[in-house]
């Protein structure tokens, strides 16, 4: 999460001595426009990224190549084929897609031979035009956002097939495989206290859990630190990914990050929900009114510090506004120079007992009331 085509590790003089850090944030399928949900985990993720890189060579692996091979994805390109047959995407809209998408999760499973091909196919590099479509369509955003972007559009294989990963399991201890009697493959982390699970389904296909697997066994000796993002309904997933790396050297952080609710309710986007509150419609009501550094500090200050790590607050959109008009007044008062510090000991105070800086510390610290105005290179470095 193996051609590592990351920003970073950045070469330094100095490298022999910082610390590695992998991040390594759950992807989202593209077949939908994003959701609030998702834009909170983008940003979270973007910030942590940003906020590190002063201080540790940090590889920040989000491959949509390694994940299509799962049967959400495959599943979906079967279905509009089968369904739509031969379209041009290139004109079709987030919403037009999603709605594709939400009839896809409501019909009945293709069988695993129908979805063989695309497997194939996906392997070698190959994406439907529909998720190219939405790869383009979210490049946009990440731009109009100042997220980095790791490489939406990019081929990055895993650095393992999934026989070679199941083969390296085991020598673990850590697999039951049960291939040859036609049965399905776990992950066994019995002696741990851990349940079993299911990794590939007797007739062949991958879960994400297995696919994350291919990824990051060959990439995580190799840091210091792996920070593993994720939204908190896959915590038994994530503890179970988190036990298996471990025991290749790294020190695993889990860093859990709520759902956003809307009215409520927290609403998978495979039901729906997100039409007028998805990353589009958002990004351009917001630049309609301010200017592109404050939009981009805004989403920043209403998605990380004002929702916080939890699911408690449905999204708002005029405490969305109110963090708009907030990070208009912060930019026109940022200092032009710092108190003194450096700026690799100003995040640095936004660490605990891990390399990495916490993204809800950092950026609540903005908010916070009888605060100095933020200095300007801390805004360009982290949040613009």
């Amino acid at each position: 999460m193996t051609a590592l085509s990351v920003a970073g590790p950045r070469p330094r003089p100095d490298a022999a001595d910082r610390p590695r850090v992998l991040l390594a944030p759950i992807t989202v399928t593209p077949s939908k426009p994003l959701t609030p949900s998702h834009l909170k985990g983008l940003l979270w993720t973007d910030v942590m990224y940003r906020a590190t890189r002063p201080l540790a060579d940090v590889a920040y692996r989000y491959s949509h190549t390694t994940y299509h091979p799962t049967e959400q994805t495959l599943g979906f390109w079967e279905f509009l084929d089968r369904s739509r047959g031969a379209t041009d995407y290139g004109d079709f809209t987030e919403e037009r897609i999603g709605e594709r998408y939400i009839a896809f999760r409501a019909a009945e499973r293709a069988p695993a031979r129908a979805l063989s091909p695309y497997a194939e196919a996906a392997e070698r590099g190959w994406v439907h035009p529909v998720s190219t479509r939405i790869l383009q369509l979210w490049s946009a955003h990440y731009a109009a956002l100042g997220l980095h972007d790791p490489g939406l559009l990019r081929y990055q294989p895993p650095g393992l097939g999934l026989d070679a990963a199941l083969e390296r399991l085991t020598g673990l201890g850590m697999c039951l495989d049960h291939r040859e009697v036609g049965g399905p493959v776990y992950l066994d982390l019995t002696r741990f206290g851990l349940p079993l699970r299911r990794l590939v389904t007797a007739d062949g296909r991958p879960n994400y859990l297995a696919c994350a697997l291919r990824e990051l066994l060959p990439l995580a000796p190799d840091f210091d630190e792996v920070v593993l993002l994720y939204d908190h309904e896959l915590d038994p997933d994530y503890q179970q990914l988190e036990r298996v790396l471990t025991a290749l050297g790294p020190r695993v952080r889990r860093v859990a990050v709520g759902r956003v609710p809307i009215e409520g309710r927290i609403h998978s986007a495979r039901h729906g929900g997100w039409r007028g509150l998805h990353a589009g419609t958002l990004i351009d009501a917001a630049r309609a009114e301010f200017h592109e550094d404050a939009v981009r500090l805004g989403m920043r200050l209403y998605f990380i510090a004002v929702l916080g790590p939890g699911w408690q607050q449905s999204f708002r959109s005029d405490l969305l506004l109110q963090c708009l008009k907030r990070a208009a007044r912060l930019l026109e008062t940022a200092r032009p120079e710092t108190d003194g510090a450096a700026l690799e000991d100003r995040l640095a105070r936004h660490r605990k007992d891990h390399v990495h800086v916490a993204p809800y510390r950092l950026t609540s610290h903005l908010l916070g009331k009888r605060r100095a105005a933020p200095a300007a290179d801390l805004l360009r470095t982290v949040f613009l």
